[in-house]
């Protein structure tokens, strides 16, 4: 088994807020050993001398969409993990089988959305169930804890009966239930708060539930007399209070809102990682039609940017759980891996301290999902890490300043991680491959 010493390096502990000067002795894919600068280092092994440096657990994005195409780009950005949320389990099944040390992150999976007629995205696919039937969801649950599904996710069109239906069906097999009410027009945060749904991405239908009748596809210039700049910070206390009782816990992506209410001077710092993002054409592609869109983009999804913001700290602030996601590669310009980053700039910026945020993003990610082997630097742990250059605990946007990356125990620069990306053509070569499978199983 191989073994590896960092030495010399200032170790955040992001589970109590500070930082020591020590080493770390891995063993395979595993923390060993963590030791105080005074304590005799092991000889012999592979050694990393991080004299300078500081070390924080791999970082967790906890809302993506991910893609063989860029999921290199994830850890060459210190995300180790990702919460993919929607999509299909065995399409991601070669990334979900990856082993440890592969330099593509593991992969917290729910399988395809349950949505409500006509279906956001279109009929029912590989990617969507779309059904106003109770017990064709409870049907659709069941597939997906079969197929391996690790969380399920309901969307904004979904009929209450069904979404109750659905839960309830999910309780059974003690998966949480997550749901995207981004363009409801029928049922608020606080509807599935009460229907037992755990996770409401984006704190979507939270501005149904302050605003009745107002959603993101009714005529905005009726609801002109919004302030949405300056959210009434009275009505979400309420609101927040009410959803905590219930233990919602909330992914904002403040990032997905505010690199669109941003453009064109969107955030895009120059890097390996984001030069190597420029590169993937369909990406790229769909980011600049989404441009010729992006008043509209504006005007009625992003308008929420500063709401968002105000209830991610409300929520925060009053002991709810708010952690840390990008929705990559939504809207304009989320850079996969790179957007955390942002994200966490963005938790500073409004209010959080560079332990919250980091904490958003390791720690508190890590047990609001239940994965008890990582999230922190511990003995016993997977050995997920990222050095850096700079102290993230003095300005957070330092930890877009990497050294090394360790995924499960393997040391990594970010050029070598860039050099294993798939091409375009192997991608869609695994793409088709699937769809065809998929249409020969005629799953519905």
């Amino acid at each position: 088994m191989e073994k590896l010493l960092i030495k010399n390096g200032t170790i955040i502990d992001v589970e109590n807020g500070g930082s020591f000067i020590g080493a770390m002795e891995v063993e395979g894919n595993k923390i060993k050993r963590i030791m105080k600068q005074d304590e005799v280092l092991p000889e012999g092994i592979e050694t990393i001398d991080a004299k300078g440096k500081y070390i924080i657990p791999g970082l967790i994005d906890m809302h993506c969409h991910i893609n063989e195409r860029f999921a290199p780009h994830f850890v060459a950005s210190g995300v180790t993990t990702v919460r993919n949320a929607a999509g299909n389990v065995n399409l991601l099944q070669n990334l979900i089988d990856k082993p440890d040390h592969a330099p593509t992150p593991r992969v917290y999976a729910s399988d395809r959305m349950i949505d409500g007629t006509p279906g956001q995205w279109g009929p029912t696919s590989y990617g969507n169930f779309v059904t106003d039937d109770p017990e064709e969801a409870r049907k659709e649950v069941r597939r997906q804890v079969e197929v391996g599904a690790k969380f399920i996710k309901l969307y904004g069109w979904i009929k209450r009966d069904v979404m109750e239906a659905a839960v309830d069906e999910a309780k059974k097999y003690n998966l949480e239930v997550a749901c995207d009410l981004m363009n409801s027009k029928e049922l608020t945060i606080l509807d599935a708060a009460e229907l037992g749904v755990n996770w409401i991405e984006h704190i979507s239908g939270f501005a149904q539930e302050m605003y009745k009748g107002w959603n993101p596809l009714v005529d905005q210039e009726e609801w002109s007399h919004i302030d949405w700049d300056n959210p009434d910070q009275e009505k979400i206390k309420g609101i927040c209070e009410k959803i905590l009782g219930y233990n919602v816990k909330l992914c904002p992506t403040m990032v997905v809102f505010d690199q669109s209410m941003k453009y064109p001077d969107i955030w895009s710092p120059k890097n390996h990682v984001l030069e190597s993002t420029l590169n993937i054409n369909y990406l790229m592609q769909y980011w600049k039609d989404n441009a010729e869109y992006v008043e509209s983009i504006k005007s009625r999804t992003a308008i929420i940017n500063n709401l968002t913001k105000a209830i991610a700290k409300t929520y925060y602030d009053m002991g709810g759980t708010v952690v840390a996601g990008t929705d990559t590669p939504a809207l304009m310009f989320t850079y996969p891996g790179m957007a955390l980053h942002r994200e966490l700039e963005i938790f500073v910026e409004i209010g959080f301290t560079e332990i919250e945020a980091l904490q958003a993003a390791t720690v508190n990610a890590a047990k609001s999902i239940h994965l008890d082997d990582i999230g922190t630097l511990q003995e016993g742990k997977i050995a997920d890490l990222v050095i850096l250059n700079k102290n993230p605990l003095e300005n957070i946007k330092h930890t877009q300043d990497i050294d090394l990356i360790v995924k499960g125990g393997k040391v990594y620069n970010q050029e070598e991680i860039l050099s294993s990306i798939p091409s375009e053509e192997e991608v869609n070569k695994s793409m088709q491959a699937f769809i065809e499978e998929w249409e020969e199983a005629s799953v519905n």
